[in-house]
This record gives structure tokens, C-alpha cells and sequence, in this order.
């Protein structure tokens, strides 16, 4: 019997938090999931910003790249342009059923509660809503304006997945790792995809 290919789809925007969506990218990667990924422009500037990761903007070289620092198979992963209107993922009859934005600008959220589909990103997320699929929202602001706010109540309305960057500290972090490996596992276990991250509250035994 063929093996049954795991997708998912991942979007980096330009919100500060470039270290979340590569530690999940790797993560997703690890548990055998082909990932879809798309990359804002804006998300380019923050990864070498944050993560001194400088991603072409050509996607192929992105890719290329992306393998190359993870040590990963070529084979699970896709990096497409924003324009790119032929991927999978802007067609309902095509695109997985999981999506990630993280981290997930200000100004992503709000595209995508308001349907706008001026990019890639935006539209994936509109297909995956249409299609009644599971659409999480990694949003990284601090603080949240009222429009922040609303629009955020409008896509939890929906069915979509609120997820501010926010980890907590009762794994008594030690690194910033910690502290983004926190959130990743919380991440994953929303996708419903084995994590060993971080313990589960009331399962880590400590002297």
C-alpha cells in the first residue's frame, strides 16, 4: 500500500519571531510532514534580522538554502514565491487541511480576517478557512490595539486558532530555546503531532 504523504502548509510573515517558525519548520520536517512554505518579504528581512539567515527571494533558492542549514530531505519541503498562484496551497482541491502563520504579523491578521487574498499567505489561509480545515495564528504584537483585538475575536469566531507568541515559564527555561521550544511544542500539539519538547504540566517529575 502507498504511504500517505503528511502535509502542511507554513507561513512566515514580518512579525518579529523568525526563531518560532524555524524551530517549528524543523520540528514539522522531523515528523516526516511535507511542509508548504511561504515566506513574506518582510518575513525575509526579519530571518536575517533574527536568525542572521539570509533567504533569497527566489524560492528555489530558498529551498536550497533551507535544506542545506537544516540537514533535511529535500523531499519535504516546497518553498513558494507570493505570486505563485499555481502552488497547491491557493486551491482548495489541493492545499492541506493544516496551516501555521508563525509568527503572524499584525498586518497578516488582518488580511486574513477580512478575506483580502492579496498574497499567497492570505490566500492559503482563505482556502483553508473555506475548506474548513485548521488554520492556527502564531501573533506576535505587543500590545494588541483594539483592531488587533477585533480581528482576532472575528477569525476565533471562525474556528481559527489565536496563538500569541507568549511562552510560559513553569518548564524553568534555562535558554531562549526553552522559551521558543515552548511554544513550538504548544504548536504541535494543537496539530495534534508527538512532541518530547517540553514536558506536559503534571508529568514532569522533579526532585
Amino acid at each position: 500500500m502507498k504511504k500517505q504523504i503528511k502535509e502542511i502548509t507554513l507561513a512566515f510573515t514580518g512579525a518579529s519571531g523568525a526563531p518560532y517558525g524555524i524551530r517549528l519548520l524543523e520540528c514539522l520536517i522531523a515528523a516526516d510532514y511535507h511542509v508548504h512554505l511561504l515566506v513574506s518579504s518582510a518575513a525575509r528581512v526579519v530571518l536575517a534580522t533574527e536568525h542572521d539567515l539570509k533567504l533569497p527571494a527566489n524560492p528555489e533558492n530558498a529551498k536550497a538554502l533551507l535544506v542545506e542549514s537544516l540537514n533535511c530531505n529535500p523531499a519535504n519541503l516546497t518553498v513558494s514565491g507570493k505570486d505563485d498562484w499555481f502552488s497547491p496551497v491557493a486551491s482548495g482541491s489541493a492545499a492541506p487541511k493544516q496551516m501555521i502563520v508563525c509568527p503572524c504579523s499584525a498586518g497578516s491578521l488582518a488580511a486574513i480576517a477580512h478575506g483580502i487574498s492579496d498574497n499567497l499567505i492570505e490566500r492559503a489561509a482563505d482556502v483553508v478557512m473555506k475548506e474548513r480545515g485548521q488554520l492556527l495564528l502564531v501573533v506576535r504584537e505587543t500590545p494588541f490595539s483594539t483592531l488587533h483585538l477585533e480581528n482576532m475575536h472575528r477569525l476565533s469566531k471562525m474556528g481559527v486558532t489565536i496563538m500569541p507568541a507568549a511562552p510560559g515559564f513553569y518548564h524553568q527555561p534555562k535558554s531562549i530555546d526553552d522559551l521558543v521550544d515552548f511554544m513550538v511544542a504548544r504548536i504541535l500539539d494543537h496539530l495534534g503531532i508527538e512532541q518530547g519538547l517540553v514536558p506536559r504540566w503534571g508529568y514532569d517529575h522533579r526532585n
